[in-house]
């Protein structure tokens, strides 16, 4: 179990190296999530005005006469989660917590598999990549809709997700087949 939990925890590394390289050098997710408007002085100010509790805000077009939603008038969405940016050091922490715990559930799902998964790499891999798409498929793919990411957001960030999984199934893979060949032929390793 120590090795499996060490190679969660090897995988949950790669996933961050992974996330500095995309999101702090190549500022990926800075691109979808801190888009800029012309206005947004503007902007900035009617929001603080109106928007004072944390909560997700949605600002629908005039209702018709009709008592309908114009079809095709935008709507858009508010998120306000209360935090300023002296508590992004915080946020920060959170998601690097997230991003090494998670291989290591997926590492520990992985270790109670059966016998003949965990007796190969590829198996290994593909088992660790499945938790990983289940993981994004309820998560961000889940997050495309009328008041939240744009489908070619949406596909963009679940790309992401699903690359960061990938490369720590690879770790993960590797580091749990030294487990794997310890344990006699048969069992499952516990």
């Amino acid at each position: 179990m120590k090795r499996i939990i060490a190679g969660g925890l090897l995988g949950g590394v790669a996933m961050i190296v992974w996330l500095f390289v995309a999101d702090g050098i190549l500022g990926f997710r800075r691109s979808i999530d801190m888009k800029t408007l012309a206005g947004e002085r503007v902007v900035y100010e009617c929001l603080s005005d109106h928007v004072t509790e944390p909560g997700r805000y949605v600002i629908n077009p005039e209702i018709l006469p009709e008592r309908r939603f114009p079809g095709d008038d935008p709507v858009f969405a508010v998120a306000y989660s209360g935090l300023g940016h002296d508590q992004a050091g915080e946020e920060m922490i959170a998601g690097l917590l997230v991003a090494l715990l998670a291989p290591v559930a997926g590492a520990w799902l992985l270790g109670n598999a059966s016998s003949r998964i965990l007796a190969r790499y590829g198996s290994r891999f593909l088992f660790f990549a499945a938790i990983g798409l289940t993981a994004v498929l309820l998560g961000i793919a889940a997050r495309f809709g009328i008041s939240s990411y744009s489908l070619d957001d949406t596909l963009a960030l679940a790309t992401h997700d699903l690359s960061g999984w990938i490369i720590a199934g690879l770790v993960v893979a590797w580091r749990t087949g030294s487990a794997c060949e310890r344990t006699a032929p048969g069992a499952s390793v516990k």
